[in-house]
């Protein structure tokens, strides 16, 4: 079931945020200026549809947008036509643009390439990781751990995807880590509504890989991996199905 598109700024509130899903009540984010304006918007934009300011579903409105960002609503517009044909923005004729909602088969998709990405990105890491690597590891382990006992759900997604995105680098190969990123900022839009309710198990799991990839055991973290992978993807499922149910 598709969530209900709700009006810009506005929306459901969110259990977290209470401005979530609105910009009314949030500080203006104007973007940099050095970078080219229209690659500025674009990467403003598609950062408040992954951490879920802007909600799926949410009506945008080309002006709101701009007022918002501090710019005119040329390079808006361009954003919003490159986010479409992405895939984060759907453009209706006479309705304008929404956050696209995705599908269950669109997130089945994406985070079942995922758990096969990271799984080998584990085994590589398992065989190539130094012991200052491993300590660098622990440190980012401990900042999630930190995030997740502040309940503090913004850092907890950005703590995750740095470990994650530290064990891919650790694996030593460029292309696989090209591949991730691919997908990286689609996985954090997925995860983002269930880093709180994942928490505790999932860090307990970062740390059972980690012991893994210090120990040089590569079958092992490669199946610590493939599990950990696999409950996100079910717990988004079970999450979405919740909310439709409710």
């Amino acid at each position: 079931m598709s969530e209900p598109a709700t009006p810009f700024p506005g929306g459901a509130v969110n259990r977290r945020r209470a401005n979530r899903g609105t910009l009314g009540g949030a500080a203006d984010r104007k973007v940099e200026r050095p970078a080219p304006l229209r690659q500025a918007v674009y990467e403003a934009l598609i950062e408040l549809i992954v951490n879920r300011t802007l909600q799926p579903g949410q009506h945008l409105v080309e002006i709101e947008l701009a007022e918002y960002l501090g710019v005119s609503r040329q390079p808006v517009r361009e954003a919003l036509q490159r986010l479409q044909t992405e895939g984060w923005v759907d453009l209706r004729p006479a309705q304008g643009a929404f956050v696209h909602t995705p599908t269950e088969e669109e997130a089945d998709q994406l985070l079942s390439v995922r758990s096969v990405l990271e799984t080998h990105s584990a085994k590589l890491a398992a065989e190539h990781a130094t012991p200052e690597e491993v300590e660098m590891l622990r440190d980012l382990q401990g900042l999630g751990v930190a995030a997740l006992k502040a309940r503090d759900v913004d850092r907890l997604v950005s703590a995750n995807a740095d470990l994650h995105s530290f064990i891919t680098t650790l694996s030593r190969n460029d292309v696989l880590a090209e591949l991730i990123g691919l997908v990286d900022r689609r996985v954090r839009w997925y995860y983002t509504p269930i880093a709180g309710p994942r928490g505790e198990d999932a860090w307990a799991e970062h740390e059972q890989l980690i012991d893994a990839i210090a120990a040089g055991d590569a079958a092992e973290a490669s199946r610590i991996m493939t599990v950990h992978t696999e409950r996100t993807r079910l717990a988004y499922h079970e999450q979405r199905q919740a909310r439709a149910s409710s």
